[in-house]
């Protein structure tokens, strides 16, 4: 039986339609069907809002802090809520096809892939004005190129999906080769870099820019080890004049510290208003027992002190990023590491919620800096940040040439520093081929095949041609 209608795993939904003029502003339209209702400007500025909507749930603080930190050195979880054996066993790379957690992930991902192509689709023959289509078609194309792209390093070549199919279509899909899954993320990437405006163009707050495709781009690029591409791209984000460094690493972060000029693409949150698309940050990943800096802490994403200890002295960004600890009731300290970039202590409550208001940065520029290092080999990008951060600068005399004696190893620790928390460092070990090596030296229990997620065990029950990572059949 073709039970849930699978398509293989992905979960054709309604879009969930919204209106107003920023994505954040979520405001149901009923009985709206979604194959139909797209025939004006004004209706897919609805279903735009709702894709970008998808942003919420692939960077919730669970989900993303599950693969980008938890799975690395940086961060840890205690006794938290929920499924707690299949977070432990994310950590721990003991997670198997049935893992709850890893499922919920890919139907997250595809039913995203639905919103996405199903405006793709639409816009084709809806008979709108063709720049306004090209515009459209890019910021898609983006999403759906920034949510593959994370998708082959989580689960390797995946079932890819361009546009709406039929529950009898997507049996026949079967799982691409990484190469063909990059060949797609790449064109989807270059189409969107052709067809976006520069940031100081873009329709409405939040929305893609150029300058955010070609990051992810570069990304791929760097993946690819096409470091020549990647310069390109890069380099073309860093003359655009649309992006700097703030004076202060410390001044990046704050409740109302919103689409600043380090900001390359941002997800938008409103806070105040449990109606509203709060920031979920704060409370996900204070401590479970607090009870007093948050009304209920998340527990996830506790900081390691490995990371702590991965800052130099004098390092400014260690203590804008890092909480040693909080003081419960009777007023007694209690040590624990925490995360404190999207703290907000005095946000309202609803529930077991703060209402707060931290927009999250999924790409910044002092990202795009260090990847220039990596790109070109010139350490002056990299030596930008650290000018900001106030450390020495690579290749001078004070800085820790014995602990980092390689321009490599001496962008891995400032990505580390840097990006902490910011669900990059899992992701930043894949890339430059460093996972296996470092995280087993720390006690990882990883290897070279579960470096990847299995393909859930649902996906494989309901469509047995679909084939299963090495290493958990």
């Amino acid at each position: 039986m073709k039970n849930f209608k699978n398509i293989l795993a992905l979960t054709l939904v309604c879009v969930m339609a919204c209106s107003c003029k920023k994505f954040l502003d979520l405001s149901p339209v009923s009985n709206a069907n979604a194959n139909n209702f797209y025939k004006t400007k004004a209706d897919f500025e609805v279903a735009i809002n709702s894709a970008y909507a998808t942003l919420y749930t692939i960077y919730a603080p669970e989900e993303a802090a599950s693969y980008g930190e938890l799975r690395s050195d940086d961060a840890t979880i205690g006794s938290v809520a929920g499924a707690q054996a299949d977070k432990w066993a994310i950590r721990d790379y003991t997670v198997s096809a049935s893992n709850t957690l890893i499922y919920q992930y890919w139907q997250e991902y595809y039913k995203s892939m639905f919103t996405i192509n199903n405006i793709l689709d639409q816009i084709q023959t809806a008979g709108l004005d063709p720049a306004y289509t090209a515009r459209v078609q890019g910021e898609m194309m983006f999403l759906r190129g920034l949510y593959y792209y994370n998708m082959v390093q989580l689960w390797g070549g995946i079932p890819l999906v361009t546009k709406v199919v039929s529950a009898d279509e997507a049996y026949k899909i079967m799982r691409s080769s990484e190469a063909d899954t990059y060949k797609q993320i790449v064109a989807d990437l270059k189409f969107a870099v052709a067809n976006l405006p520069l940031a100081n163009a873009v329709p409405a707050v939040g929305r893609a820019s150029k300058g955010a495709a070609e990051t992810v781009l570069g990304k791929v690029y760097l993946s690819l080890g096409d470091k020549t591409s990647a310069t390109t791209v890069l380099m073309d984000v860093y003359n655009s004049n649309q992006y700097g460094l703030l004076t202060s690493y410390a001044s990046l972060w704050g409740a109302t510290v919103k689409n600043t000029k380090e900001s390359v693409f941002e997800i938008q949150y409103l806070g105040g208003s449990a109606s509203n698309p709060y920031s979920p940050y704060w409370t996900a990943f204070a401590p479970v027992t607090n009870g007093v800096i948050t009304k209920y802490g998340g527990g996830i994403n506790q900081v390691t002190d490995d990371l702590y200890n991965e800052y130099e002295s004098g390092d400014p960004r260690r203590d804008a990023s890092i909480e040693l600890g909080y003081n419960d009731a009777k007023g007694n300290f209690v040590a624990i590491k925490f995360p404190k970039k999207w703290e907000d202590r005095t946000a309202p409550s609803s529930g077991t919620q703060e209402l707060s208001n931290n927009n999250f940065m999924v790409l910044r520029y002092a990202d795009v800096l260090l990847l220039l290092t990596e790109a070109t080999g010139d350490p002056q990008y990299m030596n930008q940040v650290r000018g900001r951060a106030g450390v020495p600068a690579y290749g001078t005399a004070g800085y820790p040439s014995a602990k980092y004696g390689t321009l490599a190893l001496a962008l891995e620790h400032e990505r580390r520093v840097e990006l902490a928390l910011e669900f990059h460092r899992w992701f930043d070990l894949k890339r430059t081929g460093r996972l296996v090596t470092v995280l087993s030296a720390k006690g990882k229990a990883i290897n070279q095949n579960n470096q990847f997620f299995p393909i859930p065990q649902y996906v494989i029950t309901q469509n047995s041609a679909i084939t299963q990572n090495n290493g958990y059949n």
